[in-house]
């Protein structure tokens, strides 16, 4: 099971909002997950991000790989 640490999109038309969810690669980007780990608003100004960094280093000891997305995020979360 090749399990990412990715973006799920919610919100309106235009309007985005993304849950950071650990999701096997072969599940549909907004479909069934394994575990919500934070939220991303790219919409306020600055972005707001909300990641739990104890899950997130857990997932990752654990091998899960997380998108290029999703990385950025990490380090400026200084959790990477």
């Amino acid at each position: 099971m090749a399990v990412k640490i990715r973006l799920r999109r919610l919100g309106a038309k235009k309007a985005p909002f993304y849950r950071v969810v650990v999701a096997d690669s072969r599940y549909p980007r907004d479909g069934r997950f394994i575990e919500e780990i934070g939220t991303y608003n790219p919409l306020t100004d600055p972005a707001t991000v909300n990641i739990d960094a104890e899950l997130a280093k857990k997932w990752i000891a654990n091998g899960a790989q997380p998108t290029d997305t999703v990385k950025a995020l990490l380090k400026k979360q200084g959790i990477l």
